[in-house]
């Protein structure tokens, strides 16, 4: 883990889609991503959060102690972690923190209750956002998500079923729809029988 200044840290870590980094302060997660570049993550984070943390210049190559005990970059690390081992809700109680005019701040509240596994078109994700009239607005809220897979916009899709966009490539949304798709293992499968144990 490397500390960008007092409140603002980072970390990046090694995926099947590839490397994730991010960005958290004291108690949330403000931005992550399949990305390196964590100046682009930091980029990301609406001005109001940045200031309250005291951010100026990142500097992802300063290597600083990290603090004592645990924080909420290490549960994000590890809920990444058992995300990529099979268990897909995994990232769902890591907290996170946006900042946007109320339909977006209420738009992405919704992603994040959307269940891996069922996703919603645009159309419907904007309808469960309470503005079905507004899928442009809810598209807007998928593309302006800073805390990706965290606040899962890569569960919204097109009405045709196509993929729509995705700000770290469609071949990931892809690989992460697949995943989702795929029933997660029991932890209470008994591996001789190939079935859960009773």
């Amino acid at each position: 883990m490397r500390i960008l200044d007092t409140r603002l840290q980072h970390v990046s870590l090694t995926t099947p889609d590839g490397p994730f980094s991010l960005v958290a302060d004291d108690s949330h997660v403000l931005a992550s991503g399949w990305t390196c570049d964590i100046t682009s993550l930091v980029e990301l984070i609406h001005p109001e959060l940045r200031e309250r943390t005291g951010h100026r210049d990142p500097a992802p190559d300063a290597e600083t102690p990290q603090p004592p005990g645990p924080s909420v970059l290490d549960q994000a690390v590890e809920a990444v972690e058992a995300y990529y081992a099979g268990d897909t809700s995994a990232v769902d109680s890591v907290p996170v923190q946006q900042r946007s005019g109320p339909f977006r701040e209420h738009a992405w509240e919704v992603l994040r209750q959307v269940a891996p596994g069922a996703p919603l078109t645009y159309a419907g994700y904007a309808q469960r956002a309470g503005r079905p009239a507004a899928v442009r607005a809810a598209a807007g809220a998928c593309a302006m998500n800073a805390a990706a897979l965290f606040v899962p916009c890569h569960r919204v899709i097109r009405t045709d079923g196509g993929l729509g966009g995705f700000r770290y490539g469609v071949q990931i949304k892809q690989s992460l729809l697949q995943r989702e798709a795929a029933p997660a293992r029991s932890p209470h499968a008994d591996p001789r029988r190939g079935s859960p144990a009773r």
